[in-house]
C-alpha cells in the first residue's frame, strides 16, 4: 500500500470510522440536532463551529487536490453562517462529509513522489506535511467535539 493510500485511509477514518481510536466524526456527530450543534458551553466553541472550522480547511486543499490554487485564511476558519434549522445543520454535516469522501479520493490517487513536492507555496511545505497535518487537526477538533456533547448532554 503506498503512503498516499495510507495517509487517505487515516483520514477517510478519522471522518467516517474503522481507526484505531475507534473514534469518528460521523459517530460523533450521531444524534446532535441543530440546537445542540449550536450551543455554546461556557467560553469553548460550538459543534457546529468546529465542523465548520474542520471542514474549511479541507475544503482548502481539496480545490488545490483538485488544481485550483490555495485560498484560505485563518482568520475566516470560524466564519460560520448561523445555523437556524435542522435543514442548515444537515447541510453543513453533508458538505464535510462529501468533501472528507473527495478529499480521501483524490489523496489515494496522488503518486508518491507528489506528497514530497512543494504545496502551493514554499512556506507551506510538502503536500505530505499539509495532507497530515490536516488529519491532525482532524483529530484534535474531533477530540473537543466529543468532550463538548458529552458537556452538553450533562447540562441537560
Amino acid at each position: 500500500m503506498s503512503l498516499s493510500v495510507q495517509l487517505a485511509k487515516h483520514f477517510y477514518e478519522v471522518h467516517f470510522g474503522k481507526n484505531w481510536t475507534w473514534s469518528n466524526l460521523k459517530d460523533a456527530l450521531e444524534g446532535v440536532d441543530w440546537k445542540d450543534a449550536t450551543t455554546k458551553f461556557q467560553d469553548l466553541n460550538t459543534i457546529a463551529s468546529l465542523v465548520f472550522h474542520m471542514n474549511y480547511f479541507v475544503s482548502a486543499v481539496l480545490k488545490v487536490l483538485e488544481g485550483s490554487s490555495l485560498d484560505a485564511h485563518d482568520k475566516y476558519s470560524f466564519d460560520l453562517a448561523p445555523i437556524r434549522s435542522e435543514s442548515d445543520w444537515q447541510l453543513l454535516q453533508d458538505k464535510t462529509m462529501k468533501e472528507a469522501q473527495k478529499f480521501s479520493e483524490l489523496v489515494s490517487e496522488l503518486p508518491e513522489s507528489k506528497l514530497w513536492e512543494t504545496f502551493s507555496e514554499e512556506k507551506y511545505g510538502s503536500y505530505y506535511r499539509n495532507i497530515q497535518g490536516i488529519i491532525e487537526h482532524c483529530h484534535y477538533h474531533l477530540g473537543q467535539i466529543v468532550v463538548i456533547k458529552k458537556l452538553i448532554a450533562h447540562q441537560k
